[in-house]
C-alpha cells in the first residue's frame, strides 16, 4: 500500500498485523509485534550509531528508548491510519485504541513488512514513519536532562520535588551497580540500574518521564 511505502506480496501478513488479540481470532498480531519490536530496536540502534556525533552508549540507549517509546509509536500509528484499520474485539470498537494497542499495531506492521520485503523494506518504513522523532535526536542528549525535566514537571504539576530511593545493589565493592526508583509524593515509578548512584538516578528519572508520557501527561512534560 502506498501509505506504507511497501507493496505487500502477501496481503495476509498485513491483515494479520492489524488483527489485535482482543478479537480472539485463531491468529492475531502478537508474534508479528514481537518480530517488529526486535527489528525496530536494531534499525534505530544502527541509525544512532551512524550519527557523526559519536554518541556514547548511554546517550544512544536513552535516545533509542525515546524513539521507540509507546507514545512515539502510537503517534506514528495514528498518522498511518492504523487506528481506523485495526481489527479489535467488541469491547474496543467505537473508541480510540489506547496508546499501548496503537504502538503494538505499529510494531506488528513493521514485522509484517520485514517478513514480506526483508530488512531493507522494514528499515525504509521505520526511517520514514519515525523521521520526526529521529530528527529530534540530532540535538543529542544535551537538551534532555531527565532529572531536571522530571523536577520541572513535579513542581508544575504536583508542587513537589522528586525523591530518589535506593532499592538495591549488586556486585562487589569495586564493581557495584545501583537500583534506584523515583517517587513524587506517594507515586512510585519504575526502577533503573546504574553503575553509580547518580547514573541510576538519571535512568530512574528517564523511566518516570516515559511512564508520565505513556499515561497521557505528555503535553505537560517540559
Amino acid at each position: 500500500m502506498e501509505r506504507f511505502g511497501h507493496d505487500f506480496r502477501d496481503p495476509r501478513l498485513l491483515e494479520l498485523a492489524l488483527t489485535h488479540a482482543s478479537t480472539h481470532a485463531s491468529a492475531d498480531n502478537e508474534r508479528l509485534e514481537f518480530l517488529g519490536d526486535a527489528a525496530l530496536t536494531l534499525i534505530v540502534s544502527e541509525e544512532l550509531f551512524a550519527r557523526p556525533s559519536q554518541l556514547t552508549e548511554g546517550a544512544m540507549t536513552e535516545l533509542r528508548s525515546t524513539v521507540v517509546s509507546r507514545r512515539t509509536l502510537a503517534r506514528a500509528a495514528r498518522e498511518l491510519g492504523l487506528d481506523a484499520d485495526a481489527r479489535t474485539g467488541a469491547g474496543m470498537r467505537g473508541r480510540t485504541p489506547p496508546i499501548s494497542v496503537l504502538a503494538n499495531l505499529y510494531e506488528a506492521v513493521l514485522g509484517a513488512i520485514y517478513l514480506d520485503g526483508g530488512y531493507g523494506s522494514a528499515r525504509a518504513f521505520a526511517l520514514r514513519t519515525l523521521a520526526t522523532p529521529l530528527a529530534g535526536t540530532e540535538r543529542g542528549v544535551e537538551d534532555s536532562n531527565p532529572k531536571q525535566r522530571l523536577q520541572h514537571w513535579a513542581q508544575a504539576q504536583r508542587s513537589q520535588l522528586p525523591r530518589y530511593e535506593l532499592v538495591g545493589t549488586r556486585g562487589s565493592a569495586h564493581a557495584r551497580a545501583f537500583l534506584v526508583r523515583a517517587r513524587i509524593g506517594t507515586a512510585a515509578f519504575p526502577s533503573a540500574w546504574g553503575r553509580t548512584r547518580k547514573e541510576a538516578e538519571r535512568w530512574a528519572a528517564h523511566e518516570a518521564l516515559l511512564e508520565i508520557e505513556s499515561a497521557g501527561n505528555a503535553s505537560s512534560v517540559p
